[in-house]
This record gives C-alpha cells, sequence and structure tokens, in this order.
C-alpha cells in the first residue's frame, strides 16, 4: 500500500501531539521504525548542549536523546503550524515554537524550531532532525540569557 500524504500528516502530528503533552521516552518511541534503524539528531555543536550535534542511533539511542531532553529542559506552549508534506521521498516538516527553560539555571527563552522527520513504509520515523536556537540554550545552560 503506498504512503499518501494523509497518512505521513497524521503520523508526523501525532508524534508532535505527544512530544508537546509531554509523553514519556517509551511512549514517544512507539512512534519510531521498528524495521529500520532510527535516529535523532539535532543540528549544532556538541559543546552547547549535551544532546547537540550527536547522532543518537537506534531505539536505545533516540530513547536516551528524549530522556536527554528530559532532564535538561522544560517547555510549556508547545504547538506546532506549517507541516509540509512530501509523500515522495516520505518526509515531513513542521515548524514548533515554545517557551523552553533550561533546568539548572531556570532561565527561559521563546522559540520557534523545525523538524524534519523520514518515515518508513509503515509511516513510522526514521530519522529525526531538529534546528533550533542553540545560541539561546547554551546562553540559558550557562545562566547567561539575560532573560528569564
Amino acid at each position: 500500500m503506498p504512503i499518501t500524504r494523509d497518512n505521513l500528516l497524521h503520523a508526523a502530528k501525532s508524534l508532535c501531539i505527544d512530544f508537546a503533552s509531554k509523553k514519556d521516552p517509551d511512549a514517544l518511541m512507539t512512534h519510531f521504525s521498528t524495521t529500520h534503524q532510527c535516529s535523532a539528531y539535532e543540528h549544532g555543536l556538541p559543546i552547547l548542549a549535551p544532546f547537540l550535534g550527536r547522532h543518537f542511533v537506534g531505539h536505545d539511542g533516540v530513547r536516551d536523546y528524549f530522556k536527554t531532553i528530559a532532564s535538561t529542559l522544560s517547555f510549556e506552549r508547545m504547538e506546532f503550524s506549517e507541516y509540509i508534506v512530501d509523500p515522495e521521498v516520505q518526509k515531513v516538516s513542521v515548524k514548533g515554537r515554545a517557551r523552553f527553560t533550561w533546568l539548572s539555571s531556570e532561565q527561559s527563552w521563546d522559540e520557534i524550531f523545525t523538524y524534519v522527520l523520514d518515515f518508513d513504509d509503515e509511516c513510522k520515523v526514521t530519522d529525526y532532525q531538529v534546528w533550533a536556537d542553540t545560541g539561546a540554550v547554551y546562553l540559558a545552560s550557562n545562566g547567561q540569557l539575560g532573560t528569564s
């Protein structure tokens, strides 16, 4: 059965809703492929934050990515919009926004970020990529953001 735009959109929205609802890493993993090696990668320099610039590979790796995010950041008012779906390459791009707080410094910032999600033939995520404000993460992690 061919992958449709609607199938991909539903799969992407389901993952985004669960993440925004602060589901635990095991619940998030239900959205990831069991037939392909999956990965999570948040673009940025690894020196800036423990979840940046590292390839989290396989189910255990992706679960570790979500656990690392949960142990360093909190967020509120997360919402997603502007889903761009390409069924030819089984990929969805989506814009998100939220207010993040670095837990140890308690510094917060508003951010717009982008996900690019690749899917297998069962509409499960194989590759999860994030582009976000790495400068704000770094400054907040060091207590230097200046706006709480």
